[in-house]
């Protein structure tokens, strides 16, 4: 029988063999990238299967940080690495390796679970839901309507470009400020810029990008780019684009300054944004925001509820109401029928054993407007939702609804 257990640092290199082939990738890494990727490694934190000597799965999770609606952060279970080799497919591996982890994080006092998923339809069954969702433009410069003859920001701030040891000083206070107004993003640690910036040398494709940072007429770090540029000429004419790897900003005016920044590099002609909030305002800083043409959008972070009554208690709510959540576990984990009493100011949860609910959910949906990045109403169109009481579903989304989409920049 395939076993599943806990990695120890003695299985690392047979571990990330069997990670490479579930990825489908070439399965013998350079001893750069294994010594590299040691600094991830977290005892007891890695699982995976094993049939006879051989690694078939993996699965690892490590610590992170949250932020909600209100600007809390709560602490989550981050879980990436997860594989199947294509020979051990269909046989619960998964599933318990999935199980093994929740059960921890609850036991830990995690009051979510979060992941990036590769594929849509596996997730939703351990009860995930699609929390936030990102969207990638493509600006057509010279169609943008920005001034060409552009030198810099009239606010008395200014752009400097930097490099990654700069990055690595100037970015975690960066980030921790915008962090902290986004609901969604998640922490970073200071492996994350070491590896994010090529000091660690995790990916064997990584190349040194270009950095920008924006100042504030006082001086102050208020935002930081990272961007690649490729090489493409037209006959004799230049037609490259840049791609941006990382944009976060403190203030609009660094984050006006920091897109156009990009459309003013000679050369360029078409700026690729990368992965943004879907409520991003970047088509609205440019003349004409017809310019910035969507290439792709999808759903990104996705959340699993392990504790119903921090998760709800965590955040702030656009208004003030009370309602009783009938909410659907089949693993026993986290559902329960819960009474929420929210306001701007903050709330209170609890168990309830009151008779009727408003609304029944299902863990996956409620992970999907906790953040308030999906429509109540929306899910009970759907049938995803079921009112309880008449009009409930309005009331509820009104009560989740949040001023802004949520958002979370990484990948993990």
């Amino acid at each position: 029988m395939t076993d599943v257990r806990i990695a120890t640092e003695a299985d690392f290199e047979d571990w990330q063999r069997a990670l490479a082939t579930g990825f489908t990738r070439p399965p013998v890494l350079a001893r750069e990238q294994l010594d590299a990727r040691r600094r991830l490694f977290r005892p007891g934190r890695w699982l995976g299967a094993v049939d006879g000597d051989r690694w078939v799965a993996t699965f690892r999770s490590f610590p992170q940080e949250l932020t909600v609606v209100g600007g809390a952060l709560v602490p989550a279970d981050a879980v990436s690495g997860v594989t199947v080799s294509p020979t051990h497919r269909r046989r619960g591996l998964l599933s318990r390796m999935m199980g093994q982890d929740l059960a921890a994080a609850k036991e830990r006092g995690d009051v979510v679970a979060t992941l990036i998923a590769a594929e849509y339809p596996i997730y939703g069954r351990f009860g995930f839901g699609p929390a936030t969702w990102s969207t990638q433009w493509t600006v057509d410069v010279p169609r943008a309507g920005l001034d060409p003859r552009w030198s810099g920001p009239d606010d008395g701030g200014r752009i400097d470009l930097v490099d990654g040891e700069d990055v690595r000083k100037l970015g975690p206070e960066v980030f921790e400020r915008f962090r902290r107004a986004q609901p969604g993003a998640i922490s970073r640690d200071e492996l994350w810029w070491e590896v994010n910036t090529g000091l660690v040398p995790v990916h064997a494709e990584w190349t040194e990008p270009f950095y920008a940072a924006y100042r504030s007429a006082s001086g102050e770090v208020e935002g930081l780019v990272a961007y690649k540029c490729d090489e493409t000429w037209q006959g004799k004419q230049p037609d490259q684009t840049a791609t941006v790897l990382g944009l976060v900003a403190t203030t609009p005016a660094a984050e006006r300054a920091l897109w156009h920044f990009l459309c003013s590099i000679d050369w360029i002609t078409k700026v690729e944004s990368g992965d943004r909030g879907p409520d991003d305002l970047l088509p609205l800083y440019l003349p004409d925001p017809r310019a910035a043409r969507v290439t792709g959008q999808g759903d990104w972070l996705w959340v699993r509820i392990l504790d119903v009554v921090r998760a709800l208690e965590a955040r702030t709510y656009d208004g003030a109401g009370t309602l009783v959540l009938e909410v659907v576990d089949e693993s026993g984990m986290a559902g329960g029928r819960f009474r929420l009493e929210g306001s701007p100011e903050g709330a209170s949860c609890a168990s309830t054993r009151r008779k009727d609910a408003d609304l029944t959910l299902h863990i996956r949906d409620l992970a999907s407007v906790w953040l308030g990045g999906e429509s109540l109403l929306r899910l009970a169109a759907l049938g995803r939702v079921r009112e309880e009481r008449e009009g409930a579903a309005r009331k509820a989304d009104a009560l989740f609804r949040s001023p802004g989409r949520p958002w979370c920049p990484d990948m993990f």
